[in-house]
């Protein structure tokens, strides 16, 4: 184990509030310590916590995101984002990274989209930034 568990529970918790989450734990090749959290998000939380993720990230974020929406969908329009464990426990800020991140689905429910999913995503994402 190479970080502080709980700096990164405290991080994240501050994006999906007080949610409990699931916790599994796994031992690594070489013996060290794997641990897997995961939140589960519905309803007016999982917008709460889009809303504050998207509200974490800068423009330039932003605007990569919206810029790769298309890449970032799955066969059933879910959104994958990863962001930076260091910066937001460092920061609080949202930033994308491929290495070690923590990393967001969102999935709404199919008759929410409607239509063109990067539409939809667009819509979100300009909805949160106000």
């Amino acid at each position: 184990m190479t970080e502080d568990e709980e700096k990164v529970l405290k991080a994240v918790a501050v994006l999906v509030g007080d949610v409990p989450p699931e916790r599994q734990e796994a031992e690594g090749h070489f013996g060290n310590a794997i641990i897997w959290v995961r939140h589960h998000l519905t309803g007016g939380d999982a917008e709460s916590a889009f809303k504050k993720i998207v509200s974490r990230m800068d423009g330039d974020e932003r605007r990569v995101v919206l810029g790769e929406l298309p890449s970032l969908l799955d066969e059933h329009n879910a959104l994958y984002i990863r962001l930076s464990k260091q910066v937001l426990v460092m920061n609080g800020n949202a930033v994308l990274a491929s290495s070690d991140p923590i990393r967001v689905k969102v999935k709404p429910r199919s008759f929410m989209i409607k239509g063109d999913p990067v539409a939809f995503y667009t819509r979100l994402f300009e909805d949160a930034s106000h």
